[in-house]
């Protein structure tokens, strides 16, 4: 979901879908923590203000953000409504950020595409942190709160379907 010119973060809670019954399955990095941290509080936040249960959120710690999708693929296999896949990369002196970015990236896409269960693409790839720090709560608003709408959103359409 590109910043400009759209951040649900903002919007008001009520155009959130009905999640009493949902279970969510978040899966963190903990590489770049601070950022992914704030990503998982806002999600978090987010879901409960839209009545999922705290017991039907299960958090799972991941090393790093390559690792999101094996950790997605085993939070999938538990049957939640949605895994949200949060991670930061932030870019370096070496390619291993393009590597890493278009690893994840078509990791989680091929999730998609071959389970019920939808996961949620909440990974930063930010130039520094300065971007990273403006995504997760700085003057962009917070990637996870738009990460735990649009898994809201895809198990409604999953439930509906």
């Amino acid at each position: 979901m590109a910043t400009v010119n759209n951040n649900i973060s903002s919007k008001n809670s009520k155009i959130l879908p009905n999640g009493k019954n949902f279970t969510i399955h978040i899966v963190v990095s903990q590489w770049n923590k601070i950022i992914t941290n704030s990503l998982l509080i806002a999600a978090k936040e987010t879901l409960i203000r839209a009545g999922v249960k705290n017991q039907n959120i299960k958090v799972w710690d991941v090393p790093g953000s390559f690792e999101l999708i094996y950790g997605s693929k085993k939070a999938q296999k538990n049957n939640p409504n949605a895994v949200i896949a949060i991670g930061s990369i932030i870019q370096g002196e070496t390619k291993h950020f393009d590597y890493v970015c278009q690893a994840v990236a078509h990791g989680i896409k091929d999730l998609n595409i071959n389970s019920d269960v939808p996961v949620i693409f909440c990974v930063l790839t930010d130039s520094n942190i300065e971007q990273a720090k403006a995504r997760s709560g700085g003057k962009l608003g917070n990637k996870g709160n738009e990460a735990a709408f649009a898994a809201l959103k895809m198990a409604e359409l999953s439930r509906n379907a």
